[in-house]
């Protein structure tokens, strides 16, 4: 098997190809949300651009861009600035960058959106942020200063990083094109930060999931004043992963070895370690506090660990989660009243951070085709067809 040429025009961004689950792979036990992604979350949106240019090598122009934002908006950013959410964040690798996760650490808040972009990117993109996010949230009566998240991923291998390639506009407009679950889920794979990634040896990029969960009534929960759990709502957890991981020899699908089956049936390993990095962002509607957050962050990495990432040395995996129903008000009084779930019910949560985070890695492996980058560099997309032959065999595909 060799590596297959592109199929479309190199000076253009494939076209999305269908989602795992359109194809019959379920991932997991738990049921998506209407969307199967972050979006499904009360409050999420999430806008994505795209950069890519075919220019010069420079001082003529610029290079070849492959790369660009995405931003994943709680709430809109003035309210969120004056509403923040609960937040927590753990790190599973620190061979990368997310500024602002100490103070998530420090405070278990997060009071701007989520900014992914390339490695040499994330200081334009954090001064970016900076003015569109002044530009949109009143200062009056505000001496706080404004420090938005932004996280990171290395796509030099088909992007001219060296020449930071993204300008304060590309961060504009992935806030103002920022849409929540009344537009649909947002788009996957060659799009926003996720361009130019790749994702065990093939096109990696953008990847979204989520799960619906339904606390249910346990034997040893039944205790007495505790309302029964039938009266509670259902709650949806949502991934988006910045996938640019692992060697094709590990990547698992559903607990299926494919890529070994590919290597074996001659697709070409050129890797020597396992290199990158994964931003992991979760998101769930469930009333949440910073310390729980930071535990529904950490199990992000058994969601790549089913998909095959080892966590390699020189790989960063760095998770956040956020709570869109617990709030602290800027300047609110000293005392507040917040409903929480107990710890003793998030294992349901836990299996939705992994099932979906699995799931988001996939998601994006299959969305995104074969991109050509700089230098001639091509990462081609996960062959799907093959994919799913080799996941019918091990019945693993369900009825379409």
């Amino acid at each position: 098997m060799t590596t297959p040429a592109p199929a479309f025009p190199v000076f253009g961004a494939p076209p999305a190809r269908p989602r795992p689950r359109e194809l019959g792979v379920r991932i997991g036990l738990l049921p998506p949300g209407p969307t199967n992604s972050i979006v499904d979350v009360t409050g999420i949106s999430v806008g994505h651009r795209s950069v890519w240019r075919d220019e010069a090598a420079p001082p003529a122009g610029r290079g070849t861009a492959r790369t660009g934002v995405t931003a994943i908006v709680p709430f809109s950013p003035e309210e969120l600035f004056t509403n923040r959410v609960a937040a927590g964040a753990a790190v599973l690798n620190g061979a990368g960058e997310m500024i602002g996760i100490t103070s998530i650490g420090e405070w278990g808040l997060i009071e701007t959106p989520i900014f992914l972009t390339s490695s040499m990117a994330i200081g334009r993109v954090y001064d970016a942020a900076v003015e569109a996010l002044v530009e949109r949230i009143p200062t009056a009566g505000i001496d706080d200063a404004l420090m938005p998240v932004v996280a990171e991923c290395d796509d030099g291998y088909l992007n001219a990083a060296r020449t930071v390639q993204v300008e304060t506009a590309d961060v504009r407009a992935a806030l103002d094109g920022a849409h929540g679950s009344d537009a649909g889920p947002p788009a996957s794979g060659v799009v926003g930060a996720g361009v130019g990634m790749h994702g065990f040896e093939l096109k990696g990029g953008i990847g979204n999931a989520s799960r619906e969960v339904v606390l249910v009534t346990r034997p040893r929960f039944s205790r007495p004043g505790r309302p029964a759990l039938g009266d509670l709502p259902s709650f949806h957890v949502g991934v988006l992963t910045l996938t640019n991981f692992g060697r094709i020899e590990r990547l698992t699908i559903d607990g299926v070895a494919i890529g070994a089956a590919l290597v074996a049936e001659g697709w070409p390993s050129t890797e020597e370690r396992e290199q990158g990095s994964c931003i992991v962002v979760v998101a769930t509607d469930a009333p949440l506090l910073p310390h729980q957050l930071s535990r529904l962050a950490r199990r992000a990495g058994l969601g790549l660990a089913r998909a095959g990432s080892t966590g390699g040395h020189g790989s960063g995996e760095i998770f956040v989660a956020i709570s869109t129903a617990v709030r602290s008000r800027r300047g609110g009084g000293p005392l507040g009243v917040t409903t929480h779930l107990h710890d003793e019910f998030l294992d349901p949560f836990f299996g939705a951070v992994v099932e979906a985070t699995e799931e988001a890695v996939i998601d994006s492996l299959f969305v995104a085709d074969t991109v050509v980058g700089r230098d001639g560099h091509c990462l081609p997309g996960l062959p799907v067809a093959r994919t799913l032959e080799l996941l019918g065999a091990a019945g693993r595909l369900a009825a379409r």
